[in-house]
Parts: C-alpha cells; structure tokens; sequence
C-alpha cells in the first residue's frame, strides 16, 4: 500500500484520492461509514469512532488516526481491543499513515482525515 499525500480533507492511496474518512482491512481501502456513531455526537461534540461502527478487528494492530486530533475513540472500542487482544494505536492521522509505512503486515487502520 502506497500513502502518496495527506492533507486536510483528502487522503491519496495506491494512485485514489479520497474525500472522506477511510478504513484499511486487510489491504483493502473502503470508506468509513460512521453515520451509526451519529448518535453520540452531542455527547463527544464530533462524531465519534464506537462500536456500532464496521471496525477492521481482524489484525494484530489496529491504527485509529485522529485527524489533528478531533476524532474521539468511545471506551467501549478500547476495551474491545483489549479483550481481542489486539494493539490499539491512537494518533494524529499524519502519525498513523506513517506508522503504516514502515508496519503495514497485520495492521488495519481507520483514517480520520477531514478535521
């Protein structure tokens, strides 16, 4: 997988841009759909990443880029990667692509990349 640029409101992978929120499963880019996690809005003040979401589990790490740090990450989506045993990796999303460059081999990722 190849991060060609990132900068606010777009991300370029494998030669695609994309305008909106993504999620990598296993290699494979797909868009995040988060409307699920719109309920806990008010209470987070942004849409948050929760457990009602689709959420990449089958990895041994999983990479939550953040933006510049406004998406929030419910509880609930920690302890369930604790009780997977899987890695959870919480950072800005600029980290996260480049933590996905050097470790991208059992890491699935989901990219917040429009705040």
């Amino acid at each position: 997988m190849h991060f060609e640029a990132f900068s606010f409101g777009s991300i370029r992978i494998d030669g695609v841009t994309y305008q909106h929120d993504v999620v990598i499963d296993r290699g494979q880019v797909r868009k995040r759909k988060k409307k699920p996690s719109t309920v806990f809005r008010e209470a987070f003040g942004h849409t948050p990443l929760s457990m009602v979401e689709a959420i990449p589990w089958n990895c041994r790490c999983l990479v939550i880029g953040t933006g510049a740090g406004a998406l929030p990450v419910m509880d609930e989506v920690k302890h369930e990667a604790e009780r997977r045993k899987v890695k959870l990796v919480i950072v800005p999303t600029e980290e996260a692509i480049a933590r996905l460059k050097k470790e991208a081999r059992g890491t699935n990722a989901i990219l917040h990349v429009t705040c």
